[in-house]
């Protein structure tokens, strides 16, 4: 690689490493393979596949792949490539002769090579990136470089991403554990106050309530809080037959 190319490579990959804020998954690899088309001279489009349940699925691209792996070939490229983690190279579709199927479907859609790359991830779904140029011998040398390079970098930035929503996701539901008990807590104390009874007594009414009306435990005791709040207590525990038969 020249100076000329590795300062805009480099702000590629800082660009492609970015995590955002409310940013699916999907929408991470979507902005990567969006980077990666603009830094590779002569790629036309590129998408991601994940390996499921023995094939692939696209789960990001910067234009319609011309194939479905599954349909145009079982032991074509992308599959090998998911399979053995090794790269896959066709220089000429016109001439391809180990995957005529899949060059096959190349070349209906105009293009004439592609390289098929492994990402090296650790947390995230086994995946591969694949570059499609409508030149023959598009990706030689110094384009398989960058190529290779920025594979390398995917596999960091998917694992992050992935990190990174799992740690999000782990978050918010802590969030709802924590706002759910605490509701809970306030109907219990509802209860224990309206019914003198002690802190087993209302949980029991609480959670007879949420049986006699077959709705969960937390939506019964949000009624009640909320009911609590608008002055119609009374109202509310007679509609969820809630009462305690020894007061």
């Amino acid at each position: 690689m020249t100076g000329d190319t590795v300062l805009p490579l480099a702000l590629a990959l800082t660009e492609m490493s970015r995590l955002v804020d409310d940013e699916a998954y999907e929408e991470t690899v979507q902005r990567f393979v969006d980077h990666l088309v603009a830094s590779v001279p002569g790629c036309d489009l590129a998408f991601v596949s994940l390996g499921r349940d023995g094939g692939s699925e696209v789960i990001a691209t910067t234009g319609e792949p011309p194939l479905v792996q599954a349909e145009a070939e079982p032991d074509g490229p992308i599959e090998e490539v998911l399979r053995y983690r090794e790269p896959r190279r066709v220089e000429d579709a016109g001439v391809e002769d180990r995957w005529p199927l899949f060059a096959a479907r190349l070349a209906l859609r105009g293009y004439r090579s592609c390289v098929v790359l492994p990402v090296p991830t650790e947390r995230s779904h086994t995946a591969a990136i694949t570059l499609l140029s409508r030149e023959p011998h598009r990706f030689d040398d110094q384009a398989y470089d960058i190529i290779l390079l920025i594979t390398m970098h995917a596999g960091v930035v998917f694992d992050n991403a992935q990190l990174f929503h799992d740690s999000r996701r782990l978050v918010d539901n802590l969030t709802t554990a924590l706002g759910t008990r605490h509701t809970i807590g306030l109907a219990q104390g509802l209860l224990m106050h309206h019914f003198s009874c002690d802190t087993d007594g209302g949980f029991a009414l609480l959670r007879r309530a949420s049986q006699f009306n077959n709705r969960k435990l937390r939506d019964v005791a949000a009624d009640l809080v909320a009911a609590h709040g608008k002055g119609n207590l009374d109202e509310v525990l007679r509609a969820h037959s809630i009462a305690l038969d020894i007061r």
